[in-house]
């Protein structure tokens, strides 16, 4: 692990799980969840934050719809998928055993998203279709709604742009945005620092 949270917040109860994905389209079932990368932020012995481990897996299109300008976005060869991604159970399987081993013990893991119901929408939906538990249970936390109380801004303005001046974090690296796992890691840093600061200003 690396980059922990100064003391002034201290988590006892919580492993979080950053997790981003990347879609051919808006909505699960209709569209596939063709990448997801995620990053554990675990507490050490004294309950300070840490980035922990990560996955990044890549999944099988099989939906029966596909947006190109959805797909785009991500920029992934739709043909190497079908050839190397895993089959969307077996992904299912490997990031649900994952993060019961990156969970520490004697906490629960809590599902992380910047704007987590998009995110959260699909991995759901995944669970439910192949009849899996979902291993974060049936809630997610969303750094979007967290850093709207956390620093004062209006929905509209909980962007990373904005957030990465706020908390004075490094501008996101546009040459790597929209890959899952470097989104996934950009947004551990995010969900840091706003713990961070809601601890400090709460004394």
């Amino acid at each position: 692990m690396s980059e922990p949270v100064p003391a002034a917040h201290v988590e006892t109860r919580a492993t979080y799980f950053c997790l981003d994905l990347e879609a051919n389209g808006p909505v699960p079932g209709l569209y596939d969840m063709v990448s997801v990368g995620v990053v554990a932020v675990v507490p050490d012995d004294a309950g300070h934050l840490a980035l922990g481990a990560s996955l990044y897996l890549e999944i099988q299109p099989q939906a029966p719809r596909f947006s190109a300008s959805a797909a785009a976005i991500h920029g992934l060869d739709q043909d190497r998928l079908k050839r190397e991604g895993l089959p969307r159970r077996d992904a299912a399987l490997q990031l649900a055993e994952w993060v019961r081993a990156q969970t520490r013990p004697g906490t629960e893991p809590v599902f992380v998203g910047h704007n987590a119901p998009f995110d959260w929408s699909f991995i759901s939906w995944t669970y439910a279709a192949e009849d899996l538990d979902n291993p974060f249970g049936y809630k997610a936390l969303c750094t979007k709604a967290l850093s709207g109380g956390v620093l004062g801004l209006h929905w509209l303005d909980t962007n990373k742009e904005i957030l990465s001046e706020r908390l004075g974090l490094p501008a996101e690296d546009l040459g790597q945005k929209h890959r899952a796992d470097y989104d996934a890691a950009y947004q551990a840093r995010i969900l840091l620092a706003l713990l961070d600061h809601q601890a400090r200003t709460a004394r």
